[in-house]
């Protein structure tokens, strides 16, 4: 399994929801075709709007991800990497679409390069590794302690935890 960038992997989780949402439920097909029309019409036109989920919301049903152990390599980064690199191992099945990966990546290519990478990396969730991405093992990688002074035993004396004047503060 490839290793990723944990932002990456953060970015696919909330396009999931993304896309859940609006759709709603009971899914609402045409409203989201709509959605994603515009927000194509938006990028294709050189919008200023600086949002990779919006992005890969926009060409997730549009692009065709042609080197998938090169889009993972590239996955590893969330800051930097090559976006040329990335956009030769895409392409568009839509001529708007394509004009709107076009036109952000010629003004943002970090942005485009970030976009087409968390949509590779929804489209494809088996081809990367399910790392434990939780608050918990994100705070040991970033050198927290492993011992919390404030977690409770079985027996720990939790009266303090109390006020001792009850209601009267209410």
């Amino acid at each position: 399994m490839q290793k990723i960038h944990s932002e990456f992997a953060y970015q696919s989780r909330e396009l999931g929801i993304q896309i859940e949402d609006t759709l709603g439920d009971p899914p609402d097909k045409k409203t989201y075709a709509r959605v994603v029309k515009s927000l194509i019409d938006e990028f294709a036109r050189g919008s200023e709007i600086d949002d990779v989920n919006l992005l890969s919301f926009a060409l997730l049903d549009h692009l065709r991800f042609n080197d998938h152990a090169g889009l993972l390599a590239q996955c590893e980064q969330y800051n930097q990497g090559d976006a040329a690199q990335v956009l030769s191992m895409v392409s568009c099945v839509d001529d708007d679409a394509s004009r709107a990966v076009l036109t952000v990546s010629r003004a943002h290519p970090q942005l485009a390069r970030r976009a087409i990478l968390t949509a590779f990396l929804y489209k494809h969730p088996k081809r990367w590794s399910d790392e434990d991405h939780s608050l918990e093992s994100l705070q040991k990688s970033e050198g927290g302690d492993d011992e919390d002074e404030d977690q409770l035993t079985p027996g720990h004396d939790i009266e303090h935890l109390f006020d001792s004047n009850g209601e009267k503060n209410a």
